[in-house]
């Protein structure tokens, strides 16, 4: 039986607060402000949630995770991206791989990257060298550029069993 290739395009933003930890894929920064959100407001790890439910066609991640359920408040991404990657492999796909785009002004991502691979290829059963996660700025424009927001998008290809 011929492979069968599935691709999906995730995407998430969040303002930038006092009073938060910053957490991006997975890995705590140090930082004086941290995402807002209902969740722990990672923004790549939601990216990478969408692109994968996004590749099967499946609901997405504010459906399937909605801020106004109480279990989620504070939530560690990490823990719904596994659940993710169950519904992956029930429906009978493997990740191939992830290309991804982390926007920020600041923090540099550049330092924590090598550790956010690790901890996302442990979790979703695929090699760090699988994962592509890039760092960008927005140049100082729009929420981003002026250190206002984070955002994150992903690529991600699944392949049949």
């Amino acid at each position: 039986m011929k492979q069968q290739y599935r691709i999906g395009l995730g995407y998430d933003i969040h303002r930038l607060i006092v009073g938060r930890e910053l957490i991006i894929g997975g890995v705590r920064i140090t930082h004086e402000k941290g995402l807002l959100g209902h969740s722990d407001a990672d923004v790549l790890v939601h990216a990478i949630i969408d692109g994968l439910l996004g590749a099967l066609a499946l609901d997405d991640i504010g459906t399937l995770f909605p801020d106004t359920d109480p279990l989620y408040k504070d939530a560690d991404s990490i823990i719904l991206l596994k659940h993710v990657y169950e519904k992956i492999v029930e429906n009978g796909y493997l990740i191939n791989n992830i290309d991804s785009n982390i926007i920020a002004q600041s923090p540099k991502m550049m330092p924590y990257i090598p550790k956010m691979k690790e901890v996302l290829s442990t979790v979703l059963n695929i090699s760090p060298n699988d994962i592509s996660i890039k760092a960008k700025t927005k140049e100082k424009l729009d929420a981003v550029g002026e250190k206002r927001a984070i955002e994150a998008n992903a690529v991600v290809m699944l392949v049949s069993k």
